[in-house]
């Protein structure tokens, strides 16, 4: 494949704030036309600084970067004109409807006349928002008021979409529907996404592929089922009926793996080294020792194994960094040549 046939193409992409560390330090990556990328980090990572610069609010300190092949600093306005980016802040004015909304970002994106009022009704339906599409936004849940974004987003009709954390704070069936929505514009329309969440589940169920990146840097980059299958071994977690035979458990189930990370207190959890095939001899060590137990379960490797497998963190709610940088004045680029 050659980088023309990429929707996004990043080459060793910098980006250094003042009086701090890099919070992009050579990151590259691909994105293929019609593929849903997600991008996950912890919290300070750059996921959002990249972001930033992909949609040319930042510009960057080095690399190179094309969108649907322009470059991002040289051609701007080309780049914006492809995309459209449904960011962490949906940028809605509360006193305006949702159908005066999608007036004004019609106009503004210069569609024909008279084309504005039927692609605005066409994208509040899909949307789920013709019965709302009258009141202010001021009256929206926040669910509603993430679809209007997304449907602002997609007024133009853009070939590359970048979402930075769309569900955060949604409602289980908001999300889903909102995924549904992400997943059909890739399918159906060959929509390239560019997608950062702090839902590992999002990721799972929608990417295609993932990077992860930490500090700055990418550490892992792959398919869900790839990187999932680096990690390889399954956990094996144990409750005793006995806390204090906690110990005594432990020297039984690392004679078959690693001790593994567990979040319950009262746990003992190993990665097992020959998988599924170990459990009837791990049974029947816990019975010679005539130890006693209230659960045993297995549990296959997760996106969450991944990501503290290459980063070492838990994984983040958000990355605020490049929000709060962005905000500073002094540090907003002025318009990047066309």
């Amino acid at each position: 494949m050659t980088e023309t046939d990429y929707g996004i193409e990043v080459h060793d992409l910098q980006k250094q704030f003042k009086d701090g560390p890099k919070a992009v330090d050579g990151v590259s990556l691909a994105v293929a036309p019609g593929e849903i990328y997600g991008f996950l980090g912890p919290n300070g990572a750059g996921k959002s600084t990249t972001v930033l610069i992909l949609t040319t609010l930042l510009p960057p300190d080095g690399g190179h970067a094309t969108v649907q092949g322009f470059d991002v600093v040289k051609q701007g306005a080309k780049v914006r004109e492809s995309i459209g980016a449904a960011l962490q802040e949906a940028a809605l004015d509360p006193m305006l409807t949702g159908r005066e909304h999608m007036r004004l970002q019609t106009a503004l994106q210069g569609l024909p006349r008279s084309t504005r009022r039927s692609r605005g009704d066409e994208l509040l339906e899909r949307m789920g928002l013709t019965d709302a599409a009258d009141r202010r936004v001021n009256g929206y849940s926040g669910g509603m008021k993430r679809r209007l974004d997304l449907a602002l987003a997609l007024v133009h009709d853009p070939r590359v979409l970048f979402l930075d954390e769309p569900t955060t704070g949604l409602d289980p069936q908001s999300r889903t529907d909102l995924w549904q929505e992400v997943s059909r514009l890739a399918r159906e329309a060959g929509v390239t996404v560019f997608l950062t969440t702090q839902y590992l589940e999002e990721a799972d169920v929608l990417a295609d592929h993932i990077g992860i990146i930490n500090h700055g840097r990418m550490v892992a980059e792959g398919t869900p089922e790839a990187l999932k299958a680096e990690i390889g071994r399954p956990t094996l977690e144990v409750v005793p009926t006995d806390p204090v035979d906690c110990e005594r458990f432990s020297d039984v189930l690392t004679r078959f793996g690693p001790p593994a990370s567990t979040a319950k207190p009262s746990a003992v959890a190993v990665h097992l080294d020959d998988g599924a095939d170990a459990l009837a001899a791990v049974i029947r060590a816990i019975d010679a020792e005539s130890l006693r137990m209230d659960t045993f379960q297995v549990h296959n490797p997760t996106l969450d194994d991944v990501f503290l497998a290459k980063t070492g963190e838990s994984f983040a709610k958000d990355d605020q960094g490049a929000a709060a940088a962005f905000e500073d004045e002094s540090l907003r680029p002025a318009e990047a040549p066309a």
